[in-house]
């Protein structure tokens, strides 16, 4: 697997901010079959930061009643809380993927 197909994007809410702030803990979500391993490879090559730990989860499919009773299904996705070794380090999320 491509170390950029692994981070699909940052989750950025109010939970994850936090986490940010505190511990050095950035939330992404990431591709559905990446590893710890390659999660933890992929952010040392794209943001050159040492990792500490990497723990995933995997969302549940939620489903939402939509307009005139129309079942709206939200899809599962896979979550990956990236901790870094140096706490005062910041991961520049902006950056660009080619």
């Amino acid at each position: 697997m491509r170390l950029f197909e692994v981070v699909k994007k940052p989750i950025v809410t109010e939970k994850s901010s936090r986490a940010e702030l505190q511990n050095a803990t950035y939330v992404l979500e990431v591709s559905d079959t990446a590893t710890k391993i390659d999660i933890k490879k992929a952010i040392l090559e794209i943001y050159w930061a040492q990792v500490s730990s990497v723990r995933v989860l995997n969302t549940r499919e939620k489903f939402k009643q939509g307009k005139k009773g129309m079942v709206i299904r939200k899809r599962t996705s896979r979550k990956a809380y990236v901790t870094l070794k140096d706490a005062s380090a910041k991961l520049d999320l902006s950056v660009i993927k080619i």
